[in-house]
């Protein structure tokens, strides 16, 4: 699902730039500042966006996969590239050590 931009993307002040994420997809501001609208999400019966406002060389990691908005308050140049790819053993070791790690907070707790 994600749209990569592998060249960077300028925006002048108020241009809004609508791209679709999965999860994971990292967004970085090269220079100016942005203002990042995370994809809807449903709060009860209320639909909501989180915000988060970037500066220059800063990183935003997307939590959830869909359509996101990066806002120009400045004039600015972003990126968005797709989530890192982790190998299938990477994955199982992760696995196994968060099991690992739940059943020694279980254990703590008693």
């Amino acid at each position: 699902m994600t749209t990569s931009f592998p060249e960077f993307t300028a925006l002048e002040p108020g241009q809004t730039l609508r791209v679709a994420v999965d999860a994971g997809a990292w967004v970085r501001v090269v220079e100016g500042k942005v203002q990042l609208l995370s994809p809807p999400a449903w709060l009860g019966e209320t639909v909501f966006n989180a915000s988060a406002e970037l500066g220059a060389e800063d990183l935003h990691v997307v939590e959830r996969g869909g359509w996101i908005e990066v806002v120009a308050r400045s004039a600015a140049r972003v990126q968005v590239l797709p989530a890192p790819v982790r190998s299938a053993h990477g994955a199982r070791l992760g696995h196994w050590t968060q099991l690992l790690t739940d059943r020694l907070a279980v254990l703590r707790i008693r």
